[in-house]
């Protein structure tokens, strides 16, 4: 299948802790909020392809093996001898997971702008950026310059899904993360984010904030309370699926890779018709990422569902 979606950031270890005889340990999993959302979409079926720095170390080799094995198209990701980045992760109950990141020096971050792709297909309808990426440089800066080239040329979709240890400078990344949101046609951020970026305000705020700056579709979401989807005429609430929570790990990043499925295989991959889209569309796209997140959570890491196991649970359920 030709490419559709390019997934542009960061690939990492996930070391995801786990019960271990009478304490606790750390099984290695492929992660990164990137990542995650390629792997996410090439099991829900949509030709995916992933841009990043992978190391040549033996933790490379898992990701680039975990890419293969679930259809992910390798044709752009740069090589390098530097380290993977690796990062534990630890969940309590009822609270978001906390990340501990080893990133100075690694693959991932060493991308530059000269990296950049020179052209893509013109299949290629939808650009997905975000994470901790963002904020790391030189990497920020190439993927910065990507957006900014790649505006009107197809739907730009950012998650910012915001590591407050990785940010450094807190006014300086704001302010690049207002750039972004300009540039974006498709943001989706959560509970988290909004209170980095609005401590003392309302997330619905920031919404209305961000939608004045030119996307044409932003989501909220907020752990297991209500998803908010909003364009510029049509505001629609969801309630998340209950379920047996296994840990959170991935969910986000899960529910974006069943928004952006979702619009493909409606048609509604790019900013005219997104912004279009009216409460009912709203109700089930949301509805639908929801689930796919929901069946994340059911499982241990960022293990995302394929496209025959949503239909199933959907149809149990129904």
């Amino acid at each position: 299948m030709a490419m559709e979606v390019l997934v542009a950031g960061e690939a990492l270890i996930d070391f995801v802790q786990v019960p271990c005889n009478d304490g606790s340990g750390f099984l290695p999993m492929p992660g990164g909020s990137p990542y995650n959302v390629a792997i996410g979409l090439a099991r829900l079926g949509v030709a995916t392809g992933f841009f990043g720095r992978l190391s040549r170390d033996l933790f490379g080799g898992m990701l680039r093996s975990n890419f293969k094995t679930n259809g992910v198209d390798l044709t752009y990701p740069k090589e390098g001898d530097e380290p993977s980045t690796l990062a534990f992760v630890i969940q309590e109950a009822n609270r978001e997971p906390t990340y501990s990141f080893f990133g100075n020096g690694t693959a991932n971050q060493a991308i530059r702008p000269g990296d950049l792709p020179v052209a893509f297909p013109a299949t290629l309808r939808v650009l997905h950026v975000g994470s901790y990426s963002m904020a790391c440089e030189p990497i920020g800066l190439a993927l910065t310059a990507l957006m900014e080239r790649e505006k009107g040329q197809r739907l730009l979709s950012l998650d910012p899904n915001v590591r407050p240890s990785m940010v450094g400078d807190r006014a300086a990344y704001l302010g690049k993360l207002h750039h972004w949101v300009e540039l974006a046609d498709l943001v989706k951020f959560s509970r988290a984010d909004a209170v980095f970026v609005l401590p003392n305000g309302d997330s619905r705020d920031l919404i209305e904030r961000w939608l004045g700056c030119g996307p044409g579709l932003v989501v909220l979401t907020a752990g297991g309370d209500e998803i908010v989807g909003a364009t510029r005429s049509s505001w629609v609430t969801v309630d998340v699926p209950h379920v047996k929570v296994a840990d959170t790990v991935g969910a986000g990043d899960a529910f974006m890779s069943g928004l952006l499925a979702w619009l493909r295989d409606s048609g509604r991959l790019n900013g005219r018709r997104l912004a279009e889209l009216g409460k009912d569309e709203l109700a089930a796209v949301l509805t639908f990422a929801a689930q796919v997140a929901a069946i994340t959570c059911m499982r241990r890491g960022a293990n995302s569902p394929l496209g025959t196991e949503v239909d199933q649970w959907i149809a149990m359920r129904s």
